[in-house]
């Protein structure tokens, strides 16, 4: 079993490919993973079926939640309750976050 994750690890392997997300744990009610944004990069996710947090390593723009929009900054960090419409928009710097899913 992996204890220790190095989170720069998977922001450079996502810089190199095509994806904006990369999963580094799964586990039976937890999973945590890396989202990187370019400057104005789209972020096309959806509502998902378990709680979600995320933490803001670097970056700036907006994270919408429901009908709120809420400033980024590094250090915050954003829980989003299941089925919750969200997304990441305006950044005009590269953001770079942690996010935590956990499902019973």
């Amino acid at each position: 079993m992996k204890f220790e994750y190095n989170t720069t690890e998977y922001i450079e392997k996502i810089n190199n490919g095509n994806s904006y997300f990369k999963t580094f744990l799964d586990k039976d009610t937890l999973a945590a993973g890396v989202l990187v944004l370019k400057p104005g990069e789209e972020d096309t996710q959806h509502p998902h079926e378990f709680d979600e947090m995320y933490y803001i390593l670097d970056g700036d723009g907006f994270l919408k939640i429901k009908n709120k929009k809420y400033k980024l900054k590094k250090g915050k960090a954003f829980f989003v309750p299941k089925d919750t419409e969200h997304y990441f928009f305006g950044n005009k710097k590269k953001l770079n976050c942690i996010v935590f899913f956990w499902w019973s």
